[in-house]
């Protein structure tokens, strides 16, 4: 398992940053730029190398939009927000967390994963180097509603997919046949260290039963490529991965 941090392109306007195998992404349209999910704290020198190589700055980033509000996914939007504006969208159901990005439900004890997966704990230690423990939270606008358009860059279809958090959602980008699923669906866990479409382990998953579940929204996405929070990209299409998922079950 690599740990690393770099940028890729994924697809046409499509990047990847990707910091202790933790993953957001920036997407770039004739409309603007959307910063999908806002990573770790020190994700931000990669953010500032892609947007140089995009001849563009941090000012140009038109909106964050969270998948969910746990802190390694909300890691640089503070300083997003103290020093741009830059607006933040999530779900209503998130809102809170965003504010308070350590205070989430779980189903089980977190102490207990390093000794039961130790090929997880250099994952876990990378993230704690990149920042994790010190997330500063973001008031964020609960302006994200299933099956809708978000206001931002792209127009995402929001795809409501709670069980990892109340107010998870996938962002489905028609146009560009990504479909960004958070930690609904990772291709990583970081808590067991397994490969793989699957959700999360109970750790981070407040509700494991309903996370599987609730996979059906991504069924609506006729997206080939899935961009997951942890983990390298799906290409394979939601059917698949859903299907694997359901097959793995919870940790």
């Amino acid at each position: 398992m690599s740990i690393r941090s770099r940028w890729t392109a994924i697809a046409d306007g499509v990047y990847r940053l990707e910091t202790a195998n933790v993953n957001c992404y920036l997407v770039v349209t004739s409309d603007g730029m959307t910063l999908v999910d806002a990573g770790l704290p020190r994700t931000l020198p990669l953010l500032d190398d892609l947007l140089a190589h995009l001849g563009a700055h941090r000012g140009d980033i038109d909106a964050i939009i969270l998948t969910h509000a746990h802190f390694d996914h909300v890691g640089m939007a503070h300083g997003l927000v103290s020093e741009r504006r830059t607006p933040v969208h999530v779900h209503p159901r998130d809102q809170r967390l965003a504010r308070h990005p350590y205070r989430y439900a779980h189903e089980r004890a977190r102490i207990t994963y390093p000794f039961r997966y130790p090929k997880a704990v250099p994952t876990l230690l990378a993230m704690t180097a990149k920042g994790a423990l010190g997330v500063r939270g973001v008031e964020a606008a609960p302006t994200v509603h299933h099956a809708t358009a978000v206001e931002a860059p792209g127009r995402p279809t929001a795809l409501w997919t709670p069980g990892h958090t109340e107010g998870h959602c996938g962002f489905w980008f028609e146009d560009l046949g990504v479909l960004m699923t958070g930690d609904a669906i990772v291709t990583l866990d970081p808590y067991t260290g397994r490969t793989g479409p699957r959700i999360v382990a109970g750790a981070a998953t407040a509700d494991s039963g309903r996370a599987l579940s609730d996979l059906d929204a991504f069924l609506a996405s006729s997206a080939p490529t899935l961009l997951p929070g942890h983990g390298e990209p799906w290409h394979d299409g939601a059917g698949a991965a859903v299907a694997h998922a359901r097959r793995v079950g919870r940790s």
